[in-house]
């Protein structure tokens, strides 16, 4: 990583890296920038940083200063709240906390000292922004040290941190790039969060690759993102489904011009054909395509250019190179190659359960492959959801409503939703209200983890060995 970025200001010196309201940053003044963050953060090769914020350039600047300085980044959801934070930092036992403080009007500084995190580890972004440092040498670093760890949370609602090498962060960055046509006159919008790796690595690491210029979202804002695609004259627009629905039927679309889009990369849920015909016909997006990732292997499978509206919305298009897939006898998609993690953290019996002794990842998804090796996902072995892009683990969710008074036993599963893709509803035994488990929930979860719905029934259906039957749940 920072042998990318310096060349990255070498090949694209004063060619825009990043433009945010008024602010532009040029690749070579991304490098300074890092170079003086880097030296500021005072850490030792292998430390390990959590970074705890919404898209912006003082992200994207703190995160590369990580790596610059040797450590390893580790980034936390925007939405997360303390203690969900907190548990991440003495996992990882981070050496430092950079905070983006009052974001969505939170005291996020506050949040982690009552969650118990050490004060002298933490720091606001604006405060290591302002930090006067002298510009710091790189690290020295090689291709098969950890850059990186992404927490997903496991079925066992215990989250797991999934560790790439550097190597393995720039080649997938590079290999999606290259599969898009992604070009340095590229204007793209980074709406996907980039504390996710659909953000970090095909949002960061693919500017530096590409020397395209990055709009960094905060937040997704649907007026806003059209004033930049028709002001900025944005090119490139990856995201959920639920982005592209939005757009779709926002009011007063017709009135702007989105005709500057020429690629869109869509995923994470079930895509509808007729949205991809809409995106082309409506929106007139020259390239869409869809794709299949998870933060274990970043991106598995990619559609290409000229692939129908069809394959594009009924399958994930096929292995990118440099990795390979496989449908197992009980239907379970297997994936091999370059980008699958080196493991999870500290988890050694995870790490073996998830990757067997020849190297394939065992996704727990249920999926086909056609005769071009398209992929469809047609079921999960795992109860997970997608809620608007992000993955939701119904055994972490039923472990926090277990805990509070009133709530005998607890199950949580995804049920569809017009604008999310999926929500959750939890059915509850016990005294607790639909408002208490609500209001229980948004105190100890991430937003996009709340139930939706709340139903308080007299019991929950189990097969004879105790598990509870989600697909009724489901069906009810």
């Amino acid at each position: 990583m920072p042998a990318l970025l310096r060349d990255a200001a070498e090949r694209f010196g004063d060619h825009a890296a990043y433009r945010e309201g008024d602010r532009t940053v040029s690749y070579a003044e991304l490098l300074r920038l890092v170079e003086r963050t880097s030296a500021a953060y005072g850490i030792a090769s292998g430390d390990r940083v959590v970074i705890w914020g919404p898209n912006s350039i003082d992200w994207a600047v703190a995160a590369l200063a990580v790596s610059y300085a040797g450590g390893v980044l580790v980034p936390v959801n925007s939405r997360y709240v303390g203690a969900e934070v907190a548990d991440v930092v003495e996992r990882t036992s981070a050496a430092r906390v950079v905070v983006h403080d009052g974001f969505l009007g939170r005291d996020q500084v506050q949040e982690l000292r009552d969650a118990g995190v050490d004060a002298g580890v933490v720091t606001t972004l604006a405060d290591l922004m302002a930090t006067e440092a002298a510009g710091a040498a790189p690290a020295d670093v090689t291709p098969d040290d950890v850059a990186d760890i992404l927490f997903t949370s496991g079925t066992t609602g215990r989250s797991k941190g999934a560790m790439s090498a550097h190597r393995q962060t720039v080649g997938v960055a590079r290999a999606w790039a290259e599969l898009g046509g992604v070009r340095q006159d590229d204007r793209y919008l980074v709406v996907n969060p980039f504390f996710h790796s659909f953000g970090y690595k095909i949002g960061i690491v693919v500017g530096l690759l590409t020397g395209a210029t990055l709009y960094p979202l905060a937040t997704f804002d649907l007026d806003e993102t059209m004033r930049l695609i028709e002001e900025e004259r944005i090119t490139v627009l990856p995201g959920a489904p639920t982005i592209f629905t939005s757009l779709l039927n926002a009011p007063g679309r017709e009135e702007r011009d989105l005709s500057s889009l020429r690629l869109a990369v869509t995923g994470a849920a079930v895509v509808p054909v007729v949205l991809i015909e809409r995106m082309r016909d409506e929106l007139r997006i020259d390239q869409v395509v869809t794709a299949f990732g998870m933060t274990e292997a970043v991106v598995v499978t990619m559609c290409r250019e000229g692939d129908s509206a069809e394959t594009v919305a009924s399958t994930n298009g096929r292995a990118i190179p440099g990795m390979e897939t496989r449908i197992a006898d009980n239907g379970e998609l297997l994936v091999r190659g370059d980008y699958v993690m080196l493991g999870y953290l500290d988890d050694p019996e995870a790490t073996a359960e998830a990757i067997d002794a020849d190297g394939w990842l065992h996704t727990g998804d249920v999926g086909t492959l056609d005769e071009h090796g398209n992929l469809a996902i047609t079921d999960r072995l795992k109860d997970m959801y997608i809620s608007g892009g992000f993955n939701v683990y119904p055994a972490e969710v039923e472990q926090t409503l277990a805990r509070l008074d009133g709530v005998a036993d607890v199950a949580v599963v995804g049920v569809p939703d017009d604008r999310m893709g999926e929500v959750g509803k939890a059915f509850v035994v016990g005294t607790a209200t639909p408002d208490d488990v609500i209001a229980f929930a948004k105190e100890r979860l991430a937003n996009f983890k709340v139930p939706r719905y709340v139903e308080v029934v007299d019991g929950l259906p189990r097969n004879l060995s105790g598990k509870v039957l989600k697909n009724e749940l489901r069906g009810g």
